[in-house]
């Protein structure tokens, strides 16, 4: 049910493109994942981040764990049926929600002990458990529970936590079973430690899992850092697994993760901005929201083929904004996600005939020229 096929390489750098085949269909990559945290991409319904292009989304395992409940999706059909979606679904472990609940939760070798945000409510998630809600939940990918590390952190605690995550993997796989139905993914750990990160990449590589996904990157560190960290582990990676970067979204990271081999991404930030009047663009972030764009009857960016550039103006949403009228967020949040989604058609494109370098470096050159002529006002 699960295979990843390598269509093509570059040359003149790490990026690839390929077919992953899961159950709702086969996934082209390099993919950008739209993120649809409590079944539902925000202020988006289905059919429109289907008609952005998306064939796979992430959904929340925690959050859909804590409301409404897996045995309710369960009893619904599951998460596709749930929410009317007729794609591929990736779930998080949920880890990474529990774990940023610093002050109301606690690590132990069994698992986690937390307390719900909602309602203050106990529970424990243990690897057995997380694996057991996301096969309830019946999404196509499930993800291992795992330690994301703070950053910064020292030595000797990611190294305990990156082995208690190997530990617990092995958890996961033995709940999980094989299945055919559901694909496992292996988290690498080791925070900014390149020999714990290489260490953890070749024992969650032994595993011969259908995916490989690398976490704990992009928690407050400097991009610099995160793309030495992907220099670092890119040859040790499998070459015949798709390679998913955990939590990563903009434009500039989309480039710069595929340009070192990366496969599939994911990140709120796209809605997340679009939410609070922000939109992307060849030029650059633009908050329409801003006073200047009250008379721009341009679109939101001249070079976007969405059917919102297509059709409003940036004068209009900001209206629409300014008013608070939610469809004036739903635009901005659309056309986000098609940027994106559109951003990694054309990077597939590029790597097909060869010439991923040069759209790199070609993307960074509209985008300086861009944001130049908009500070002069062009």
């Amino acid at each position: 049910m699960f295979r990843f096929k390598l269509l093509a390489k570059s040359s003149d750098s790490a990026a690839r493109r390929g077919q992953f085949t899961t159950p709702h269909g086969i996934i082209e990559t390099p993919v950008f994942m739209p993120v649809g945290t409590q079944a539902t991409v925000k202020t988006m319904t289905s059919q429109e981040v289907a008609s952005a292009g998306a064939k796979i989304i992430l959904a929340n395992t925690y959050h859909l764990w804590m409301r409404p409940g897996p045995d309710l999706i369960e009893k619904a059909g599951g998460l596709h049926k749930f929410m009317a979606w007729d794609g591929a679904i990736l779930t998080d472990s949920g880890g990474f929600q529990v774990f940023s609940l610093a002050d109301n939760r606690k690590i132990e070798e069994d698992g986690v002990q937390f307390r719900s945000h909602i309602d203050g409510s106990k529970h424990f998630l243990s690897p057995e458990k997380a694996v057991q809600i996301q096969q309830k939940l019946g999404s196509d990918i499930m993800m291992q529970l795992d330690e994301c590390v703070p950053y910064p952190a020292d030595y000797d605690y990611v190294k305990n936590s990156t082995e208690r995550t190997k530990r617990w993997l092995e958890r996961c796989i033995d709940e999980w079973n094989y299945s055919e139905t559901q694909a496992l993914f292996g988290i690498i750990q080791g925070g900014m430690y390149k020999d714990l990160r290489i260490e953890a990449t070749e024992q969650i590589r032994s595993f011969n899992l259908p995916g490989i996904a690398i976490g704990g990157l992009s928690v407050g560190e400097e991009n610099a850092l995160m793309y030495e960290i992907l220099d670092t582990i890119e040859p040790y990676l499998p070459t015949d697994k798709p390679r998913y970067l955990m939590g990563v979204g903009t434009p500039e990271d989309l480039v710069e993760g595929i340009y070192r081999g990366i496969d599939m991404f994911d990140c709120v930030w796209p809605t997340r901005i679009g939410r609070n009047g922000t939109v992307i663009s060849s030029r650059g972030n633009i908050t329409v929201r801003n006073a200047s764009y009250k008379e721009d009857f341009r679109p939101l960016d001249p070079a976007c083929s969405c059917p919102c550039c297509k059709t409003y103006t940036r004068a209009y949403i900001r209206h629409l904004i300014k008013a608070n009228e939610i469809l004036g967020l739903r635009l901005c949040s659309y056309h986000n996600v098609y940027y994106l989604l559109n951003l990694v058609e054309q990077i597939r494109l590029a790597i097909e005939e060869d010439c991923y370098a040069e759209f790199r470096m070609n993307f960074y050159k509209e985008l300086n020229r861009q944001k130049e002529l908009e500070k002069n006002g062009c």
